[in-house]
């Protein structure tokens, strides 16, 4: 992703809004044209244009330009697989203290929605590290954020992580697989004394099962949580809840790497 300038620039990733709010994403390529069904929008008519101005289409359909947002970049995700939801995500970051700088792991890359939260985040002075064992998401993910121009800030690993993790002394590990109680022991390796760990899963078995596994292995402070995201109509004369709203999409866990005690075992279990 480019640092924002006050005039659009080629190289620059661009979100076209409609009237109807149906949006595009795009990076910009001189001579290179957007074909919607509202018409034709040529790239070279964006550049050197002011951000939150407005373009026509060839048949007169109007656009406005913006700059994406990190939600925006993740639900255009290209995705043969369930993405996390933007609702997800920012809790994820910030209930992990994510922030620039920072080397993070991944387990569980998917189609690189979370990969691509995780590399906005650090910056271009951090690092994303990410275990994938399906090679086809490797390469998919890998497209899609070279894509948004953050590839430099990803290192891909396709393996299994039940082999374990290169890494060690990380201070936040993510993890979005099947069954994360068989590889918590590689989780604990990696982790810095304190480190931060969280996992989303699907259902409330797979919390069950993951529970007692933390504990043995040295985790505390856990919480079990889910968000759901209601929106509004923003019209003053009819302003009332929108029809659907996004409720379940997984269950999050969080825990800490601790120095395991008897005191904070006994606290623990009497939570």
């Amino acid at each position: 992703m480019t640092e924002f300038t006050e005039t659009i620039q080629p190289g620059d990733l661009v979100q076209l809004v409609g009237l109807s709010h149906k949006h595009f994403i795009i990076q910009l390529q001189a001579g290179h044209e957007l074909q919607t069904h509202r018409g034709i929008v040529a790239h070279d008519e964006l550049i050197g244009k002011q951000w939150g101005s407005q373009v026509l289409s060839h048949i007169g359909a109007p656009f406005y330009i913006l700059q994406p947002a990190l939600g925006d970049l993740v639900t255009t995700t290209r995705r043969t697989t369930q993405i996390l939801y933007p609702k997800d995500i920012g809790f994820i970051l910030v209930s992990m203290g994510i922030g620039p700088g920072q080397h993070v792991v991944e387990a569980g890359t998917g189609s690189g929605a979370m990969t691509t939260a995780l590399a906005h985040t650090v910056g271009t002075q951090g690092h994303v590290t990410t275990y994938d064992i399906r090679e086809e998401m490797i390469n998919l993910a890998r497209k899609n954020i070279a894509r948004l121009g953050m590839l430099d800030r990803v290192t891909f690993k396709h393996r299994d992580v039940l082999e374990g993790f290169d890494e060690s002394n990380i201070i936040a590990l993510f993890m979005d697989i099947p069954k994360p109680e068989t590889c918590i022991t590689q989780v604990k390796r990696t982790l810095v004394t304190g480190g931060f760990f969280c996992c989303i899963v699907p259902t409330s078995n797979q919390v069950i099962q993951l529970l007692p596994t933390l504990r043995e292995e040295g985790f505390a402070f856990i919480e079990v949580c889910e968000l759901m995201l209601r929106y509004y109509k923003p019209v003053s004369q009819r302003f009332r809840p929108a029809d659907r709203m996004i409720a379940h999409t997984g269950y999050l866990v969080f825990a800490r790497s601790i120095i395991l005690s008897d005191d904070i075992e006994n606290f623990e279990m009497k939570k």
